[in-house]
């Protein structure tokens, strides 16, 4: 989509020109930024050098790399291969040894081998539940790892915004100042009421008010991003920008066709399927196991060697395993419904990022196409009034506070734009913006 910018400091290069008090002609305040379309979140080479320029695929790169929470979840992981390992063990057999009497010539001494042989295919049903949960710690991670991206685009998001409204609050200071200047010269000369040399001064204390909470929100969104590879400060100066048009709005039946293959939606699957194999290991296990004796046994009165063959087998009379039967049947069930849970919460959490997008999309086309044009061209009407007595400088001053407001207004729009792609790249685990097909 080619993109529409209006010069929303056209105003600014009339305001107040120098013809009329001798003043230079105030600075043109630039159109705000167009925050980047959703880019190529490949990871890249990570800025090492505080003062640095950071890009969206930088900050991913530190992240994937760095995330505490990303560190934790690959514990996890390498605990569920432990795990897995030990599942397959056979168990170990016994020696024993036991002597009777302590005069040497009537002694009798025994030395036995047993060996537990598992029944009811416990072995193989025990690793079933151990593969699965390797596989569920697999899917938290990739989910962990979504999470953290999508958090990351919105932290950058919220950079960028913070960024641009910083340097949108300084060029409207400077013309604050310009004003208030502008005006006092006016006082000086008779042409204009004190009243209004001090309006002026009031609207200028105000947008100073408005650069020092932009510059602690830019402080604030600085160190947010941050935290999300460990780090206690940001290691960069500033975010890059890119101007460019947000990416078109995928449809909503697009996005729910994804919404299967989501990271959550797969971890959900995943423990459902671990509790089904945890309920089948229980089962097994009602099956009794046996011991497996054999040994040898030396009678020094009888001057003779035997053989020893036995078999134990314990008998199920009060513990054939029903509880832990009943209690794996019964968290099989909530895995189920947990999961039926995880797709209703993830379909709504979907919808409204689909309607964020497309509100906020709708509200910077209007910003754009209607709001911008109307301020600038009031506000260069304002002044040109005011320059000919036609209009106070009170409404002047109404004009570039509403200038202002719409900058913002479109700011606050594009970022919610890269807001919602951000819940949306978290929530499929991919740009919402490339078809299924191509999902990996």
């Amino acid at each position: 989509m080619q993109t529409v910018f209006w010069p929303l400091g056209l105003a600014t290069m009339l305001a107040l020109p120098a013809a009329a008090q001798g003043a230079n002609a105030p600075t043109p305040t630039s159109p705000p930024t167009l925050l980047s379309a959703p880019p190529n979140t490949a990871p890249a080479a990570p800025p090492a050098t505080a003062g640095s320029v950071l890009g969206l695929a930088d900050a991913l790169a530190l992240a994937l790399r760095a995330s505490p929470e990303l560190a934790a979840a690959a514990h996890e992981l390498g605990a569920a291969d432990g795990a897995l390992r030990q599942a397959g063990a056979a168990r170990n057999p016994e020696l024993s040894l036991l002597v009777e009497d302590q005069q040497a010539a009537t002694r009798s001494t025994t030395l036995q081998w047993s060996q537990p042989l598992e029944l009811g295919g416990k072995r193989a049903a025990r690793v079933a539940v151990a593969a699965l949960g390797r596989d569920g710690a697999d899917a938290a991670l990739a989910a962990r790892r979504a999470n953290v991206a999508g958090a990351v685009m919105a932290d950058f998001a919220q950079v960028q915004l913070a960024q641009e409204r910083s340097r949108l609050a300084l060029a409207t200071l400077e013309l604050a100042r310009q004003a208030s200047a502008a005006a006092a010269k006016r006082v000086a000369a008779g042409k204009i009421s004190p009243v209004e040399e001090s309006k002026a001064r009031v609207a200028e204390a105000g947008v100073r008010l408005e650069l020092s909470q932009a510059k602690a929100e830019l402080l604030r969104a600085r160190g947010k991003l941050a935290a999300n590879w460990g780090a206690t400060t940001a290691p960069f100066a500033s975010v890059e920008t890119a101007m460019a048009e947000p990416a078109p709005l995928p449809t909503l039946a697009q996005l729910t066709a994804r919404l299967e293959r989501a990271p959550q939606m797969a971890r959900a699957r995943s423990e459902l399927a671990r509790s089904q194999a945890e309920l089948r290991l229980e089962k097994a296990r009602r099956t009794p196991d046996v011991t497996l004796l054999l040994g040898a046994k030396r009678n020094a009165e009888l001057g003779r060697n035997q053989a020893i063959f036995g078999l134990s087998v314990p008998l199920p009379l009060f513990d054939s395993n029903q509880g832990n039967v009943q209690a794996a049947a019964s968290r099989s069930e909530q895995a189920r419904s947990e999961l039926d849970a995880t797709a209703v919460r993830l379909h709504g959490q979907l919808q409204a990022a689909h309607g964020s997008w497309s509100g906020a999309t709708e509200q910077a086309q209007l910003y754009r196409d209607e709001i911008l044009p109307g301020a600038s061209s009031a506000y260069a009407a304002a002044v040109k009034g005011f320059e000919f007595g036609k209009f106070s400088f009170l409404e002047v001053l109404d004009a570039q506070r509403t200038l202002f407001d719409a900058q913002s207004g479109y700011l606050r729009a594009l970022t919610d734009i890269r807001l919602a792609y951000a819940d949306l790249h978290g929530l499929l685990g991919g740009a919402p913006d490339t078809p299924t097909a191509e999902q990996p």
